[in-house]
């Protein structure tokens, strides 16, 4: 035994052959924690010392190689200044320059996913073999940072200026195959061969027939390209990254960037200090510190769906009431992920109609390769479309998504109940009617719960879980299993007038109907909210969730909170609403719908809508600064957030901010609304709230607010 840890032990196999191995206990992968970066210097000075290791393979006794950084540290590390951020970055690069010039041949023996420092660890080996199962990459751009433990250096190195840029800006994982072919890995075995590859590739280094010190030393001078090639590559992936990903919004790749064009030129140890020095940079961003607080709601929201789960009954088939293209669509991901599902409705049209959208995303699925037509018929045929309640004796859980008219919806689920069995879980697909409304119609509303799917439900990754006054923990915890089930990320929430997401989406369209009343160019409006961060402006979401839903919705929402979303004027949405614009369902909203050349609909400015939203205008009509544009739809949105916490709605924070984003594209860097407020400063957000007050109870800050500015709270901790 040449070392033996908690995280990583070096063990003798043969002909001086060494396994230095990362098995850390207790953790389901192995990262780069703390104890492991400490370790891991350990584990180099032994071999320093010894000298009767000839080469040396690095595995992992778990499914995953290694996964990168932990990430929990992340959050206390940037709390420190920028100077510390670098020199802690440079200590750890120590350990890994060190490990790179041991007087060895070394491979990586790639089992599992090789992610951030997990890559970084196989490229101070001299080879990679690979797993055909694994998955290797440098995904920190995805966390507003970038690689720091020699990733930009090497990379850039081993399969060049263009390829580095690509792995790095998008941050996407490679296949062993892709991962081949860039020259990132040397060979991809069956996992079953894996360590005796590694160990044949040792061999062959000690042999002589392969050339290891050659690999070694293209990793340490600097990049062998000229300095018209360099400015060629560069400029190119500029082009490609920042149409992508807009650099204000996501500086780390233009960080990463700027790094490398510093540093290729340059021998290893000096461009790492580049490296650490812009990571360090990276790392101070608000946009850092929002992405990685992002990454952990990400798993706080996973590990409550787990905790929700517990007492789930088994799911062995679904049932969805409704075909259209909601109920196609649920049907679509219940079958996709295995789980059959039956389809009912009272017309055959609409039976044809949800498994036409079924077939129309298997399709796409098939044209883009990533599923068989055999495939896609097997999906197909886990949906059982029909026109009666026949086969509903066995079912599990029924999903109603007639509808939204809350009459029809009681009438439906009360008829379903008299034909399942007793412990048959019974969900709406409402998006704003009362769950426990809707359960006075049932015998067993201990059963009933509201499973909010968004549509489109393929893309979008959220399922509001909604509580009902007497919703049991059995239907909740069954409902958040088939929702996970279904590859949906879900959030339980309690009931109120349109549950999280609405509740608080409606507010942000009030404050965008004022601002119109007031003189504002909702072409504008959308403009400076999509430069904000939003996917679309709100004139183009609510053109795309449709006029009429929105009004609908607003009318519920009006009689639930009537002192902040009843407003005492007829707003730009009903006006259009009122003349048969509904949005792109029918072709014209706010804006014109054309087809472009793909078949999708493509806004297009309509003076008519002008003419039509004078009748609404104030006669004293003001402009807006784009930061008054952005306050006023943001505190409306945020306020109502906050009060959805203070109501119960919703428990966390993390959950909120999370379902924020998932339910209707929340920024994500971001944070959310509460890391919004938080970065602006609890002081700060509290005097816009003063500020605008005047326009209304919406824009009036909550007591919550009140109460953590007073005690100096935040959102997230600190420190």
């Amino acid at each position: 035994m040449v070392y033996q840890g908690n995280r990583i032990t070096v063990t003798m196999l043969e002909d001086g052959i060494a396994n230095m191995q990362y098995n850390a206990e207790n953790e389901s992968v192995n990262k780069f924690d703390t104890e492991t970066n400490k370790q891991f210097a350990e584990v180099v000075n032994a071999l320093e010392k010894a000298d009767d290791i000839k080469g040396l393979i690095v595995t992992s006794s778990k499914g995953v190689f290694i996964a990168g950084a932990d990430i929990t540290e992340f959050v206390a590390s940037f709390k420190q200044s920028e100077e510390e951020i670098k020199d802690w970055v440079i200590n750890i690069n120590d350990a890994f320059n060190r490990f790179e010039d041991l007087p060895f041949p070394k491979v990586a023996a790639i089992n599992g996913a090789a992610l951030g420092g997990g890559c970084e660890m196989t490229l101070v080996c001299e080879y990679r073999v690979m797993s055909d199962k694994a998955i290797i990459g440098l995904p920190e751009t995805q966390l507003g940072i970038f690689p720091g433990f020699g990733g930009t250096v090497r990379s850039t190195r081993v399969i060049g200026i263009d390829n580095a840029l690509e792995l790095i800006a998008t941050g996407t994982p490679k296949k062993a195959l892709d991962a081949l072919k860039l020259g990132l890995v040397d060979a991809t075995v069956a996992a079953d061969d894996l360590q005796d590859a590694a160990v044949d590739l040792v061999k062959k280094c000690i042999s002589g027939e392969l050339d290891w010190q050659a690999k070694r030393e293209e990793k340490l001078v600097p990049v062998k390209l000229n300095q018209l090639e360099q400015a060629m590559a560069f400029n190119s992936a500029k082009g490609m990254i920042f149409a992508k990903a807009n650099p204000k919004q996501y500086p780390a790749p233009a960080l990463a960037i700027a790094a490398i064009e510093k540093h290729v030129n340059l021998p290893r140890d000096k461009a790492i200090e580049v490296e650490a020095a812009g990571f360090a940079k990276a790392a101070k961003t608000p946009q850092a510190e929002s992405l990685v607080g992002l990454f952990l709601s990400d798993q706080l929201v996973k590990k409550l769906a787990k905790q929700h789960s517990k007492k789930a009954h088994e799911i062995n088939e679904a049932a969805v009431l409704g075909a259209g293209i909601m109920g196609g669509g649920i049907a679509y991901q219940a079958a996709s992920k295995g789980l059959p599902i039956i389809m009912k409705d009272i017309k055959s049209e609409q039976l044809d109609l949800g498994m036409g959208e079924a077939s129309k995303l298997l399709g796409k699925m098939v044209d883009r390769g990533k599923m068989t037509p055999a495939k896609m018929g097997e999906t197909l045929s886990r949906i059982r479309p029909t026109l009666n309640y026949g086969d509903f004796a066995e079912t599990d859980i029924v999903i109603e998504a007639v509808v939204e008219n809350p009459n029809v919806k009681r009438a439906v689920l009360k008829e379903v109940e008299g034909l399942v069995k007793d412990d048959c879980i019974l969900a709406s697909n409402t998006s704003t009617i009362s769950i426990t409304f809707l359960a006075e119609a049932l015998e067993r509303p201990e059963n009933f719960v509201g499973m909010h799917f968004f549509n489109p439900v393929n893309r979008m990754p959220l399922v509001e879980v909604i509580r009902g006054e007497k919703s049991s923990e059995e239907a909740i915890s069954t409902t958040v299993a088939l929702a996970t089930k279904m590859g949906k990320v879900p959030v339980v929430v309690n009931d109120c007038p349109g549950f999280l997401v609405n509740r608080v989406l409606f507010p942000y369209f009030g404050a965008f109907d004022l601002l119109l009343k007031q003189g504002a160019d909702f072409a504008h409006v959308d403009k400076v909210m999509e430069k904000f961060g939003w996917p679309m402006g709100p004139a183009y979401l609510i053109d795309v969730v449709g006029l009429d839903t929105g009004v609908h919705g607003a009318e519920v929402m009006a009689e639930g909170f009537p002192d902040r979303m009843k407003p005492d004027y007829k707003g730009a949405i009903e006006l259009l609403y009122e003349n048969k614009r509904l949005g792109q369902k029918n072709g014209v909203g706010f804006y014109k719908y054309e087809m472009d050349k793909r078949g999708k609909p493509k806004k297009v400015a309509d003076e008519a809508t002008y003419e039509l939203l004078k009748t609404t205008t104030d006669s004293d009509k003001q402009t807006f600064e784009d930061q008054a544009i952005i306050d006023r739809t943001m505190l409306a949105f945020c306020n109502e957030t906050v009060r959805c916490l203070e109501d119960n709605i919703v428990s966390t924070p993390s959950e909120a901010d999370m379902a924020m984003i998932m339910g209707v594209g929340f920024p994500p860097f971001r944070g959310g609304p509460c890391r919004y407020i938080d970065q602006m400063g609890l002081d700060n957000y509290l005097a816009l709230c003063e500020k605008y007050a005047y326009l209304g109870k919406a824009y009036e800050a909550p007591q919550k607010i009140r109460d953590m500015a007073a005690a100096g709270e935040t959102f997230y901790a600190t420190a």
